[in-house]
């Protein structure tokens, strides 16, 4: 007789991604609240995390975010509003727009950052800097491949 395999006992990588994910936006969206940004949402890291300080188009978001252009749009309409971001002119072609950091999406940003490196520090604390450091590498190739497959579907 054959031994069913439960979910929770033996997660798949797509259980351990979003749980990763899910688990890492809370804490990031939770600690942001606590240091000054409390109205921005895990959806807006499809825009934020991706924002160079310089600015960027939101067809590139898009391409890196993984998400599709429109929703880019609705993310970078609320950050206009929420004050973190602005569109401009993009000096390289005038017809194109970048999405710019305000001084507020700036500050968010260099926040994001530190919480996000306080959180790998802690990991890599409690498993081990190699241990952690080859996760973070194995990840970044499955990471990549599993991004390559689905651009071939």
């Amino acid at each position: 007789m054959r031994r069913s395999r439960r979910k929770q006992d033996e997660p798949d990588l797509g259980i351990l991604s979003s749980r990763t994910l899910f688990g890492l936006q809370h804490e990031l969206v939770e600690t942001l609240a606590e240091q000054g940004h409390p109205r921005l949402r895990p959806r807006h890291g499809a825009v934020m995390a991706y924002l160079d300080e310089e600015g960027s188009r939101a067809t590139d978001l898009a391409a890196q975010s993984g998400q599709h252009k429109q929703v880019i749009g609705t993310l970078v309409d609320e950050l206009v509003e929420l004050g973190y971001v602005e569109r401009q002119p993009d000096p390289a072609d005038r017809r194109a727009k970048l999405i710019v950091p305000t001084e507020k999406g700036r500050d968010h940003m260099v926040k994001s950052d530190a919480i996000i490196a306080a959180m790998e520090a802690e990991h890599a604390s409690a498993v081990g800097e190699e241990a952690y450091a080859e996760f973070k590498r194995v990840f970044k190739l499955v990471a990549e491949r599993q991004a390559d497959a689905g651009r071939r579907k």
